[in-house]
């Protein structure tokens, strides 16, 4: 088996934030993870990543938030998605309550 695409999505906001999740199925285990997903999920500005979650190796599942990087228990694509999610929303929420 070759690696699937399972999910490409890009949005773009207000102020050149980005929103970024890539996730594909792959045929054997990343390295340092025990499914069967390679995924990367980014928001932040082009050169200040803000919110991370990926699973690049050898360190498998983990999340950045702001300077902190820190393991993510992965349990299933949809709750990796919505834990991303709610991150970003809750960066979001940040920015637009500091705005005048």
């Amino acid at each position: 088996m070759k690696a699937k695409l399972i999910l490409k999505d890009r949005i773009v906001y207000e102020g050149g934030y980005i929103q970024e999740m890539v996730i594909w199925e792959v045929p054997q285990p990343v390295a340092g993870s025990q499914h069967l997903y390679k995924y990367r999920l980014f928001f932040g500005l082009p050169d200040q990543r803000i919110v991370g979650y990926d699973n690049e190796r050898p360190k498998g599942d983990h999340r950045h938030y702001g300077e902190r990087e820190e393991a993510y228990p992965f349990v299933t694509i949809q709750q990796l998605v919505g834990d991303f999610l709610a991150d970003v929303e809750e960066q979001r929420r940040q920015y637009y309550a500091e705005q005048p």
